[in-house]
């Protein structure tokens, strides 16, 4: 069973910056599609962006393309989701996820507990 911790979110005004992370259990992590979700209240959990295994492929919402960038580090069993240029609109719980490419959730098998991002105008 592998075991996701995310790390790196917290609160900042609009226009700024976060990095988070996620850090696996174990080395099964590169066996795996890394994905990243939020979740805002009130509403449904929604796709952000995902990574390959090898990092060969990565897709995003369009939501924020050019802004985030999604990255791997198999040797480090870590994940990461740079946010650049954040908005209001960004505030949501974000979780990181294992499965296999795609960007429904339901194909994700592992999950984070989620980190919280709070962009203020």
């Amino acid at each position: 069973q592998v075991q996701l911790v995310e790390s790196g979110g917290g609160s900042v005004q609009a226009g700024g910056s976060l990095r988070l992370s996620c850090a696996a259990s174990e080395r099964a992590f590169s066996y795996y599609t890394m994905g990243w979700f939020r979740q805002a209240p009130g509403k449904d959990r929604e796709f952000v962006a995902c990574i390959s295994r090898s990092a060969g492929g990565t897709a995003y919402a369009d939501s924020v393309k050019g802004r985030f960038t999604i990255s791997r580090d198999n040797a480090k069993n870590t994940g990461y989701l740079q946010m650049n240029t954040l908005k209001p609109e960004d505030t949501a719980v974000y979780y990181c996820a294992l499965g296999s490419y795609s960007d429904q959730s339901e194909r994700y098998n592992y999950w984070g507990q989620g980190t919280q991002v709070t962009v203020s105008s």
